[in-house]
């Protein structure tokens, strides 16, 4: 099965021949990107687009991936866009659409013909406004028309010994904040050094949500005995009281992806 997907998410690269792959850093523009690589006669570089919303931790990953594999890349540094600055419910659309234009005309003004990205299978199946601006502005999704699932990415990653295949989803820091809330450099700031504290003391994965001065610990139930066992709880505590947060809370339903989004799902 795994050779199929390959051989189908191969040829389609093979037939783009000169492309701009969207990096973040994550495991799908990871893979997408590695394998484009490791394909002849093909014209790629990864970019990445840097804003205050993008883990520097995810920047710093995909730099040093880069570098290892002799990658072509490039870092685009992006101010803010204000049209987001309040957290909308269609923020993943208004922010795909300004980025993936200006990745469209970066590869414009450098020779490249296509624009590509890591979106797979699975991502239709999540409430992703993102989506719809990624075909708006014809950018193709590989792995997605070559039918990779995330678990098809992480498995046959895997199989080639490539160093991301288990790292948790990052996804960007609008995303611990609540739809429809002004955002600043400074909350930004806050959580990115709660979740690289987690992240330290052994709990990949973990979000940390802002619901005004409280934080909300999204993490795996497996965490869940070693964050209220003393004194690992009270350390926890008193660090991310440290970084600004007033009161610090666990959520018992654990980590699950786009947890803020039934709320809004039938907008």
């Amino acid at each position: 099965m795994s050779n199929n997907l390959l051989d189908k998410l191969d040829k389609i690269l093979k037939d783009l021949k000169s492309f701009v792959v969207a990096y973040s850093g994550g495991v799908d523009s990871s893979f997408l990107l590695y394998r484009a690589h490791s394909l002849e006669k093909l014209n790629v570089i990864g970019v990445t687009i840097r804003t205050p919303y993008i883990s520097a931790v995810e920047i710093d990953e995909a730099v040093e991936f880069t570098k290892i594999h002799s990658i072509n890349h490039r870092i685009i540094d992006f101010p803010f866009p204000e049209v987001i600055r309040n957290n909308p419910v269609n923020r993943c659309y208004l922010c795909k659409k300004i980025l993936f234009t200006e990745l469209i005309t970066f590869a414009e003004e450098n020779g490249f013909t296509y624009v590509i990205d890591g979106t797979n299978a699975d991502d239709t199946s999540d409430f992703r406004p993102g989506l719809k601006a990624l075909q708006e502005l014809k950018v193709r999704s590989p792995l997605l028309e070559a039918g990779f699932t995330k678990k098809d990415i992480r498995e046959i990653s895997f199989k080639h010994g490539l160093p991301f295949w288990d790292k948790p989803a990052m996804a960007c820091l609008l995303t611990r904040i609540p739809y429809n809330t002004e955002v600043n450099t400074g909350i930004l700031g806050m959580v990115e050094k709660a979740e690289y504290f987690m992240l330290e003391k052994g709990y990949p994965g973990t979000r940390v949500r802002v619901h005004g001065d409280l934080a909300r610990i999204e993490c795996l139930p497996e965490y869940f005995d070693r964050i209220v066992h003393t004194p690992e709880k009270e350390f926890i505590i008193d660090n991310l009281k440290k970084i600004g947060f007033r009161y610090v809370s666990l959520d018992l339903e654990g980590y699950r992806s786009g947890s803020s989004n039934p709320e809004i799902k039938n907008i």
